[in-house]
């Protein structure tokens, strides 16, 4: 039998025996409901994505659409899936909309959060990226280097966000190669502040040629050990990655720091 922990308000353990046994068509309905949270969390099915018919779905999963019904009932109880007239059953957003939250608002208001933001990237995706190198799939490297063709062939006339959108991108194709679903989740509860510091590397480094030169190579560099299932260099190589954009921005910050002073002192001297 199995039994279930959970703890007390006053921090003591409590163990108590699963319910009591389910009817069949409830353990089916359990059983639906399981694999469509394991495509949920394994990025399979997305926040948004409408689901198959009915039809199609009870087929895939080889039930009847009277427990498909029963398990989607539930799903929505649950808050996992919501139902729109006109687009049917879909993935609901699972998670507080990030531009709602005050405090990742203040976030993004202050320069120094780039370069903390730069720290957990480093952290973060530098992870996310020996996972990738270890555990992508044929699938998940044909999505990863379409993402990073998509970057690079980027049209001269394409704006900025649509840029930053496209380096985004790529870099989540490697966070989802990791196949851990806490990872990813993690790293989309910070889309908002993510698209600011790739949007930041957009707007002030690629429009000078010899740091564009350097972010692409190291682009093409992880693109290589992820595919060549070199995690140790993968690792690495995203490390560095965000590391370089860190002292890239910083070495800028420096010079409008001492254009500054430089046309300070100007002023004061022609002042008569």
């Amino acid at each position: 039998m199995l039994y279930k922990c959970a703890m007390t308000s006053a921090g003591n353990t409590t163990v108590s025996a699963s319910p009591k046994s389910e009817s069949p068509a409830e353990q089916v309905a359990d059983s639906v409901i399981a694999r469509i949270e394991r495509l949920i969390t394994n990025g399979v099915l997305k926040v948004g994505e409408a689901l198959p018919s009915e039809r199609n779905l009870s087929e895939k999963l080889g039930v009847s659409r009277t427990a498909l019904r029963e398990a989607l009932g539930r799903l929505r109880g649950m808050g996992i899936i919501a139902t729109a007239h006109g687009k049917g059953s879909y993935v609901a957003r699972l998670s507080r909309d990030v531009d709602t939250s005050p405090l990742l608002h203040l976030f993004g208001t202050q320069p120094r959060t780039l370069y903390d933001l730069m720290e957990v990237r480093a952290v973060l995706e530098s992870e996310a990226s020996r996972l990738a190198a270890l555990r992508a799939t044929q699938a998940d490297l044909v999505m990863i280097r379409r993402r990073f063709e998509e970057m690079q062939s980027a049209e001269q006339g394409l704006s900025l966000e649509a840029h930053a959108q496209r380096d985004h991108a790529f870099h989540r194709a490697i966070n989802e190669a990791s196949h851990n679903p806490i990872l990813v989740h993690t790293l989309d509860s910070l889309e908002a502040l993510m698209l600011r510091s790739v949007f930041a590397s957009v707007c002030n480094l690629y429009h000078r040629p010899a740091l564009k030169k350097i972010i692409d190579r190291q682009h093409q560099r992880l693109l290589a050990a992820i595919e060549a299932h070199d995690t140790q260099l993968a690792a690495r190589v995203s490390r560095e990655h965000i590391q370089g954009l860190k002292e890239m921005f910083m070495e800028i910050e420096q010079d409008e720091q001492r254009l500054d002073r430089a046309q300070m002192r100007l002023d004061a001297e022609s002042r008569p």
